[in-house]
């Protein structure tokens, strides 16, 4: 087990002790600058026949430079700042600056509309937005102030990085909002902290000396900024920056090659296109997942074609990397998605509250240091996220001995004839069939049962939508798990409504079926 900064072990435990001073621009850049300066950090291969290489004191340079520039704009201790960048040395050191000055910085996606933009930025209230010529012309509407980060004038002079807290506002992080408006969820200077163990543990722990990361997923999602930028520059771990218009197996295997990239962390999107393309590469070390539940069949496929265990993890917007499996520490079991953090007390609740080894929701503890200190001006629904000392995910799961099950969303588990089922599990068989591309689970409402199982499947290319196909489908779940699980109707769609993230929306699938319900009363 490595050691974590801040994270000690006491009375059998873990438990956070962290200084009374803590700023996550220091732990990423300042730290690293002085101790070593010329160390690469960043790797920006999104030109792959023209890197460009970026030390430690190219980034306090570049994070210096804007710092100064936004305190001359009058950015404060605790003003919102948006960032609407991408994979870029831009995006670090935007986030860096904001957290200099104390204030606090909000990913932004580039695949936002002008809409999506300006009800989060409204709702921060945020003083400027941190972009490029692309953002500031076609995306961002006129009435937000701007920062331009092409055209920032770099100085020489040291920015003296603002005394914070471990418990001092950080970053605003909306969440996707598949269940209603997007929320904004605020994180402190602890936030990093609390990620290190989880993403350490996911690599099979990060820090060996050829070590290098790379997501393709966004640096303005959660996922892209804090399971891997943020952590690797905190670790000294070198991270690649590649901006794809499109994810596309060979691209991906040209980056990974090109930017002698060890450890990734694939969204399971993007496991299911490379799955599907037949894609080989056999120069990992690690690959991490999380997002959704794999499944056995991919697992058992990334071992055959990465030549390696992918380790799933676990956690959420609003307190992230707080379960995660870890190959090092021996082969994770299918069906679980490895045990709790250290440094996170994550258990199973039952309708009462109280811990059981029965079906759950899954809950974590107080004391996480991922854990979000609330959602944005929003007291009411801060306090129904927590239950005592638990923040409630909304998941469902089961305790077992050797790690946490993951069962599906709250809203997601469809009640049909008495059973309890589970999407998940239903989307990775039918994955595992030659003439699936991607599959979308939801219940579907239904007088005698309830609901009935009513699967969404985008085939592959060529394959033929039909009844005969319909019934191929139903019979191959039916035998390999059990008859009341098999989707009694299958629908055929041209593409799934999918989240910025690349998750499927199931609430506009439950939506759908719902509708189509109404109609066939009629």
């Amino acid at each position: 087990m490595q050691n974590f900064p801040y994270l000690e072990q006491k009375n059998g435990g873990w438990v956070w002790n962290f200084p009374k001073s803590l700023n996550m621009a220091t732990q990423v850049c300042d730290f690293w600058e002085i101790k070593s300066p010329e160390k690469i950090c960043i790797k920006d291969f999104t030109d792959v026949d023209l890197p460009v290489l970026y030390s430690y004191k190219d980034l306090r340079k570049f994070s210096d430079s804007l710092a100064f520039e936004l305190r001359n704009r009058g950015v404060g201790k605790g003003d919102r700042v948006g960032v609407l960048l991408s994979q870029e040395i831009g995006c670090a050191a935007s986030h860096i600056a904001i957290w200099k000055l104390g204030a606090i910085s909000i990913p932004l996606f580039k695949l936002f509309g002008p809409e999506a933009l300006a009800t989060r930025l409204n709702d921060a209230n945020a003083k400027y937005t941190i972009t490029d010529d692309e953002g500031s012309e076609n995306l961002l509407p006129p009435e937000f102030d701007r920062l331009i980060f092409n055209n920032i004038v770099l100085k020489n002079d040291a920015f003296q990085t603002c005394v914070t807290s471990p418990e001092s506002p950080a970053v605003l992080i909306y969440t996707s909002g598949t269940t209603g408006p997007p929320k904004g969820a605020l994180h402190s200077h602890r936030l990093l902290s609390g990620h290190i163990p989880g993403v350490s543990m996911s690599h099979n722990y990060l820090g060996h000396s050829e070590d290098c990361l790379w997501t393709p997923a966004d640096w303005a999602w959660i996922g892209g900024l804090f399971d891997i930028l943020m952590p690797g520059l905190a670790l000294g771990v070198p991270v690649v920056a590649a901006k794809m218009k499109k994810f596309l197996p060979e691209a991906t295997k040209e980056i990974i090659y090109r930017g002698q990239v060890r450890n990734v962390f694939f969204p399971p999107t993007a496991l299911r296109i490379l799955k599907a393309s037949n894609f080989e590469i056999h120069n990992l070390r690690s690959v991490a997942c999380g997002g959704e539940p794999l499944g056995a069949e991919m697992l058992e496929w990334g071992k055959r074609n990465l030549n390696l265990t992918i380790n799933e993890f676990y956690g959420q917007t609003e307190c992230n990397m707080v379960v995660s499996n870890c190959n090092a520490e021996g082969d994770p079991i299918s069906g679980l998605m490895g045990k709790p953090v250290p440094g996170h007390e994550v258990s199973v609740l039952d309708q009462n509250g109280v811990p059981t080894e029965e079906e759950g929701e899954i809950a974590v503890k107080r004391g996480s240091a991922s854990m979000m200190l609330e959602y944005w001006r929003r007291p009411e629904q801060t306090e129904n996220k927590f239950y005592a000392n638990w923040l409630l995910t909304g998941d469902r799961g089961r305790l077992h001995r050797d790690g946490i099950e993951f069962i599906g969303r709250d809203d997601d588990v469809i009640t049909s004839a008495g059973y309890r089922i589970g999407p998940s599990e239903i989307e990775d068989c039918l994955l595992t069939h030659p003439s699936v591309a991607t599959v979308g689970v939801v219940g579907k409402p239904d007088q005698s049962r309830n609901e009935i199982v009513k699967a969404y499947i985008v085939l592959k290319a060529g394959k033929k939508a039909d009844d005969q196909m319909s019934q191929v489908l139903k019979d191959f779940v039916k035998e390999r798990l059990a008859k009341h699980l098999y989707p009694r109707e299958i629908s055929f769609l041209e593409e799934l409504p999918m989240t910025i993230t690349g998750k499927v929306i199931r609430k506009k699938l439950r939506e759908k079926a719902v509708l189509e319900c109404e109609q066939e009363r009629k």
